[in-house]
């Protein structure tokens, strides 16, 4: 039990790390929450911060969902877990203790998170993205639609249901987190993928 819970707490502050803050301060950049959308994501970055911050950005916020879950995974946890490491993890990035609980939206933590937990299921839904990605060239709505199906995914692959949970939780948050993103995508204000204006 301690070590679950141990597991489950340092998988928080993993996830509350917020990688685009500190990218930005390293390179002199602005504050990722007064920039752009406002969200401390990798997309937020590219628009204001250039390729190399956001793929740092990027690695650093799928790193600290991945992570976790595969140190739990060492430390023996059975599927609850990782399961709630991996939600902790998510949880982490979205409401970042050492940031006022200001993250970002969750989408390359909640991919680690899910490797770490399935890589099949990871690895189906990353095709899903870029096909998305590749045809509409929106990032939002490749992002919600392989979010979407991640669950179905779940139960495709017959995973515990404890990791068919936190996924559900994951996703449900997510598109939560995305509500700006869809009221734009309905109103057809939603930026594509290269382009310079804000998501909202």
């Amino acid at each position: 039990m301690l070590i679950t819970l141990s597991s489950i707490v340092l998988g928080y502050l993993a996830g509350s790390i917020s990688t685009a803050i500190l990218v930005c301060r390293a390179m002199g950049l602005p504050d990722p929450r007064s920039e752009g959308s406002r969200n401390p994501g990798a997309t937020n970055v590219l628009r204001f911060g250039g390729k190399k911050a956001a793929a740092i950005t990027l690695a650093g916020d799928f790193l600290k969902g991945l992570l976790p879950v595969l140190f739990a995974r060492l430390a023996g946890l059975e599927e609850i877990g990782l399961a709630l490491t991996a939600l902790a993890a998510f949880l982490g990035h979205l409401y970042p203790v050492f940031f006022g609980f200001e993250g970002g939206k969750g989408v390359a933590t909640a991919f680690g998170a899910i490797l770490g937990l399935s890589w099949p299921v990871a690895l189906v839904a990353l095709a899903i993205w870029l096909f998305m990605a590749f045809v509409v060239r929106i990032s939002s709505l490749s992002a919600l639609t392989a979010a979407a199906l991640t669950p179905l995914l779940g139960w495709w692959f017959s995973l515990p249901p404890a990791y068919n949970v936190a996924i559900l939780a994951m996703v449900i948050l997510l598109i939560w987190r995305h509500r700006s993103n869809i009221r734009n995508l309905l109103s057809g204000a939603e930026d594509k993928i290269g382009t310079d204006r804000p998501e909202g």
